[in-house]
């Protein structure tokens, strides 16, 4: 537990909190606690800050229903700012945002970011939302369908979708390759879901051949 005489509180009593999604890394959100939301926060597992502009508590989520599993608290190394790793539930941004860092610019010259750094965000979040889907079924949700219709039905969809994925290739359509392409790894996670294989055991097969021997 981070004990609050342990952290460097501003003249404010407040100190700021970086939000980072626990799986992909992705910065969600740059945020700030009082002592009191983050004794909450270590209590609960729930993200608690202090609206600066309100001047109140809030519990992340509360109003919303897009709630952040907080898993670790680390305090940096001069004590004046803390790193929350979440499992959020949904968008971290009031605008719908998967990020409230959704705006970017890049600076000449400036080295390029990672390779599938925002695709590892959205598919960590889409699988979030449809492990969701699962353990409460919503009326009329297609992803609860697919469930209901358990590995027989996914995977026929699976076969559809990666034909669609082939014929729009030959066809040269990127817009459509993208679209087929999201609606194959949309069903694949669900069949990974069906199947209780959590994305984290795909993800370390994936880390283990980027780093083999060619």
């Amino acid at each position: 537990m981070i004990e609050a005489s342990s952290v460097r509180w501003d003249a404010d009593g407040l100190v700021p909190v970086v939000i980072a999604d626990a799986t992909s890394g992705a910065v969600l959100t740059l945020a700030y606690a009082d002592a009191e939301a983050l004794a909450r926060t270590q209590a609960t597992g729930s993200t608690w800050l202090w609206s600066r502009s309100r001047r109140e508590l809030w519990n992340k989520g509360a109003t919303s229903g897009n709630t952040q599993q907080v898993v670790s608290i680390s305090l940096d190394c001069d004590g004046d700012a803390l790193l929350y790793r979440v499992v959020p539930s949904g968008p971290a941004c009031h605008t719908g945002a998967l990020s409230c860092f959704a705006t970017t610019v890049a600076l000449a010259g400036g080295a390029e970011a990672p390779a599938g750094s925002a695709f590892a965000g959205a598919i960590g979040a889409l699988a979030r939302t449809i492990a969701h889907r699962k353990a409460h079924p919503p009326e009329g949700s297609y992803t609860a369908k697919l469930f209901a219709g358990g590995v027989d039905r996914i995977g026929k969809k699976i076969g559809e979708e990666a034909t669609e994925v082939v014929i729009a290739a030959k066809n040269d359509d990127r817009g459509e390759l993208v679209w087929e392409t999201a609606d194959l790894l949309y069903h694949t996670l669900v069949l990974l879901a069906e199947r209780g294989v959590p994305l984290d055991d795909v993800g370390a097969e994936l880390s283990r051949r980027a780093n083999a021997t060619p």
